[in-house]
């Protein structure tokens, strides 16, 4: 376990099977982790039952803000404008209350909170959600999995500089190689937006002595041969993740340590966001809080920012969005 505490704000409310799972799952992570706080956003009662359940002598590393009203898994993004446990969350971090926050509802309104309430780091248009998933020959980072369901060719080459100095810090890869997901590698296979961003990312300045190494296939993420760092947009990564969470499904029952990554980060708000899907487990969260923490404590976002200080896109579009639209 890693050394230092960390506080974490858990969305309640957020997830399919909110607040159950959500309790069960942040009660997990605070036995297995000694020097874990968590501030629980949620009604108070909900909260009362993890409470309950710990040893007096923990109790003090919980403490509770109530918020009654959460965003719908179904509800649109815009709905975080208004006061919910996920904005709440949110605040919690704006205002130091919080390291970070975890949060398994609706990924479109916790993308739109964090941006608008951590706001976004330079250069960034769209906020991506990464996650890392493990490869034969090592880890594999797979971003966007849903935090923009637009792909346009220069947010695929910033999602590339993110990649790669995430794959640097999280990982410590040196030198990672970045590929762009496609349904062939050789030149000019995919559709109109893979054709046209194939060039940008080939043009595009990488960190960390990242190269890009063209397109790759689905493939290549299980096998981790061909590149380190798998770029695609919001919509295909999302699919993809859930394909590959499910093989793990049946390959062994539900994923297990070491097998479909259980939360996402989210690379572009000004700190520190683990999103786990809406059909998390009390196991998921547990693992998403886990995460959390460990980047953290190691100040994983902050290096990623420090790395991007000063490194300028080839070919960035200036329009600021003030809304994300996500799945």
């Amino acid at each position: 376990m890693e050394p230092g505490t960390a506080r974490i704000a858990v969305d309640l409310l957020g997830g399919d099977d909110a607040p159950a799972v959500v309790v069960d799952g942040a009660l997990r992570a605070l036995r297995a982790d000694p020097d874990l706080h968590l501030l629980l956003v949620g009604p108070p009662e909900f909260a009362d039952a993890l409470i309950g359940a710990l040893d007096p002598v923990h109790r003090a590393r919980i403490t509770v803000r109530p918020v009654r009203d959460a965003v719908g898994m179904a509800d649109h993004p815009s709905a975080a404008r208004a006061e919910s446990t996920v904005r709440a969350a949110v605040a919690a971090v704006r205002d130091g209350t919080a390291d970070a926050l975890l949060s398994a509802g609706s990924t479109g309104a916790t993308v739109t909170a964090a941006a608008l309430g951590l706001g976004r780091w330079p250069h960034v248009r769209r906020p991506a959600l990464v996650a890392t998933l493990p490869a034969v020959a090592g880890p594999v980072v797979l971003l966007d999995v849903g935090g923009s369901l637009e792909p346009r060719p220069a947010t695929l080459a910033r999602h590339a500089v993110l990649g790669a100095a995430y794959a640097s810090v999280a990982h410590a890869v040196a030198a990672p190689r970045v590929g762009l997901l496609s349904v062939g590698v050789e030149a000019g296979k995919g559709d109109r937006v893979r054709r046209a961003a194939d060039p940008v990312l080939a043009a595009e300045p990488l960190p960390c002595g990242a190269r890009y190494v063209g397109l790759v296939e689905g493939y290549d993420v299980s096998l981790g041969a061909r590149a380190d760092v798998v770029v695609t947009d919001g919509f295909t990564g999302n699919v993809l993740l859930k394909a590959v969470e499910g093989a793990y499904a049946m390959a062994g029952g539900p994923p297990a340590s070491g097998g479909a990554p259980r939360g996402a980060a989210l690379l572009g708000v000004g700190g520190t966001v683990v999103v786990c899907h809406g059909a998390a487990g009390a196991d998921d969260v547990a693992s998403g809080i886990a995460l959390a923490a460990h980047l953290w404590r190691r100040r994983a976002i902050d290096q990623v920012v420090a790395l991007l200080a000063g490194h300028t896109p080839a070919g960035h579009d200036h329009t600021i969005d003030t809304e994300v639209t996500t799945p």
